[in-house]
């Protein structure tokens, strides 16, 4: 199976050499969670003489909080976290995203669902290609995609070798939603692809939609990133910290005792006076002792 369309949609960014982002959702603000998240991509790509990028997954607008792209933005940079390439919106990437799903049609890689989540939870959870030989309209359906690959299996750099649902895995996944959206899984392979993403550095919550992009990346035949997990932080009740669970956001004004302690959350063991440092010194530090190896696996309980 070759993705041969006679003008392919995407095109990698050349340039060599490491290249991170930080891609996260306007529907909060920033949260512990998050900065742990950002801290650890940022500290990654900076200790490897790299690029780090910052994304706007702002494909969601009925999920969206307003004032909190341009508040996340002012975080980062109140956190000595400095991007190094303009700001991308998904939002303004819709016309490549439809020449994607009409190149992925053409070659007959997807086809229309118009299957509920109802319809899909009362046969076990786990998408059957239930539409597949229908060939239904587009009205009032979803966009999947013919899954070939199944991928299940990959290797992490913090969490080793990584294995996922077999069963979800092998579903024929959604990249356009029945509402009119855009997929997240198709949005944010698309957009590591054309900015040339080497490595993704992000949250352990993200692990089974790895195995989904992987596959997307192999029928798109790119190559996909080095992807690595880090762990997440949890409340004693065991929920993980998030905007959904109204995480409180991370104070702008006082940025030196969250991101000492997002460095030891992270195992990075920084040095005492760090307490008394600006945020410039603490990141320097951060980025002249970052250690992988350093880095838990598991979740761990935050206050």
């Amino acid at each position: 199976m070759e993705f041969n369309s006679p003008e392919r949609p995407l095109t990698s960014n050349t340039v060599a050499g490491y290249r991170g982002r930080f891609a996260p959702s306007p529907s909060g603000l920033l949260h512990f969670g998050s900065l742990i998240a950002a801290l650890a991509s940022f500290l990654d790509a900076k200790a490897h003489q790299g690029k780090w990028l910052v994304r706007i997954e702002d494909i969601d607008p009925p999920r969206e909080l307003t004032g909190a792209s341009t508040n996340i933005l002012k975080t980062l940079d109140a956190y000595g976290l400095h991007w190094d390439e303009e700001v991308r919106y998904q939002s303004q990437q819709s016309e490549r995203y439809q020449a994607l799903l009409s190149a992925l049609k053409k070659q007959q890689l997807s086809y229309y669902c118009q299957c509920t989540r109802a319809q899909i939870k009362q046969v076990g959870g786990i998408y059957q290609g239930h539409c597949k030989p229908l060939s239904l309209p587009a009205q009032d359906s979803a966009i999947r995609l013919i899954n070939h690959f199944a991928i299940h299996t990959f290797d992490d750099i913090f969490q080793g070798s990584v294995t996922c649902d077999i069963n979800l895995a092998q579903e024929d996944f959604i990249i356009h939603r029945k509402d009119g959206l855009f997929a997240y899984q198709l949005a944010v392979v698309a957009d590591d692809i054309e900015q040339g993403i080497t490595h993704v550095i992000r949250g352990c919550d993200l692990l089974e939609p790895t195995a989904r992009q992987l596959t997307l990346f192999k029928t798109l035949q790119h190559n996909a990133p080095q992807f690595g997990h880090v762990p997440l932080a949890v409340t004693k009740q065991g929920y993980k910290l998030s905007k959904q669970n109204k995480a409180p956001a991370i104070d702008i004004n006082k940025p030196q005792a969250s991101l000492i302690a997002a460095l030891k959350f992270l195992g990075q063991k920084p040095e005492n006076q760090l307490v008394h440092a600006s945020v410039n010194e603490i990141i320097y530090w951060a980025i002249t002792h970052w250690q992988r190896n350093y880095v838990p696996k598991m979740a761990q309980i935050v206050i």
